[in-house]
């Protein structure tokens, strides 16, 4: 009896230490639209440094910067926190060559029901194009809004235009920076006025994406200020680069997108409301089609779009690096896998379970 009440007390001991370590736990989810698997695990494609099919007008100074034998070495080249920070203390899924698969589970593949997928946990049959409406399904942040400890600690720095919409800002609550307009009832983040102002001015380049250095000043100024515990930032350039066909520019700007991951989490690290209690979860909203020519695009008709990729990385999660072998990995399951990390529990009859085996 004695034994068994010991075992008891220390049982509940333990709950009520983790339920106390939860309270403080952060989590940022980091994205950026359309980046490929093949670039994530095997860096630069072989097939692309050209002018034909890469558009790359120095190929020589090109490779000198990416170009590597071994795809371990271009990876490391391209993506050098992912590949240094992000496999010592976290965890990457997606290397199809190791038998590991991260897909989206909607039949579309393109952005809006990608991003839905993986911010509700829910595949929705009725979200079928990129249009502005506000989306019916509650997503992973404005859920935890509404958990004790929450209110007022979301935030969000979006690229993409339609962001807001598919975040439903007015019912969300939280505050959302973007260059563009916003839904009527948003709560708009507030950030420097230059840097609203540049970000405005400096829409010169595609109708509603714009440059991801604004997004994440806007994301760093919002740490530093706001001191969120959970937040989305949501990089663009990838795609809309690969779209157009340029290798080179669609190369830098995942190299800015790790660039910008090394300092968020040096800024993290600095700050005591988040040094060792925070973790950083990637993904992408859908994959592309392979080399030499599809890699341009995705879509249903599109041969790999929706193969993609997951990575975790935190003071909590089990550091098993590059994973092989692994079963198939559903986008869906990021929402539910941010709120786990917080100590948390987003589920519902159609929203898809945590990722297994991240936490220590």
């Amino acid at each position: 009896m004695k034994r068994a009440l010991i075992c008891l007390l220390s049982g509940i001991a333990a709950w009520m230490l983790q339920a106390e370590n939860d309270q403080d736990r952060n989590v940022f989810l980091i994205t950026t639209d359309g980046l490929r698997w093949e670039e994530v695990f095997t860096g630069v494609d072989p097939q692309l440094i050209n002018k034909e099919f890469g558009n790359i007008g120095n190929i020589d100074g090109f490779r000198a910067e990416f170009w590597a034998e071994s795809p371990e070495e271009r990876r490391r080249l391209l993506f050098p926190f992912l590949w240094s920070v992000g496999v010592e203390q976290g965890q990457i899924f997606g290397n199809r060559n190791l038998k590991s698969e991260v897909r989206m589970a909607n039949p579309h593949v393109f952005s809006y029901p990608g991003y839905n997928e993986f911010l509700t946990g829910i595949v929705d049959p009725l979200i079928d194009s990129n249009d502005r409406v506000l989306n019916a399904n509650t997503n992973v942040f404005e859920w935890l809004g509404t958990r004790p400890g929450f209110e007022g600690k979301i935030a969000a720095s979006v690229n993409w235009g339609v962001l807001p919409w598919i975040l439903n800002g007015p019912r969300s609550g939280f505050p959302i920076w973007s260059a563009f307009d916003v839904p009527e009832g948003t709560v708009r983040m507030q950030v420097p006025e230059i840097l609203d102002t540049t970000a405005r001015r400096g829409q010169t380049l595609w109708r509603d994406v714009t440059l991801d250095s604004f997004i994440g000043a806007a994301a760093l100024h919002a740490v530093q200020i706001l001191k969120p515990r959970a937040m989305y930032i949501s990089y663009g350039e990838t795609d809309d680069w690969a779209h157009e066909g340029h290798y080179e520019r669609y190369i830098r700007s995942a190299h800015a997108f790790d660039r910008f991951l090394a300092e968020l989490w040096s800024v993290l690290q600095s700050m005591p409301e988040y040094q060792g209690k925070t973790q950083l979860v990637l993904t992408a909203d859908h994959g592309r089609g392979p080399a030499p020519v599809a890699w341009k695009s995705h879509g249903r008709s599109i041969p790999g779009s929706a193969s993609t990729w997951f990575a975790v990385l935190g003071p909590d999660i089990q550091p098993l690096g590059e994973r092989s072998e692994t079963p198939v990995i559903v986008a869906g399951q990021t929402a539910a896998t941010v709120a786990s990390l917080v100590g948390e529990t987003f589920e519902g009859e159609r929203i898809a379970p945590a990722v297994p085996g991240l936490i220590k």
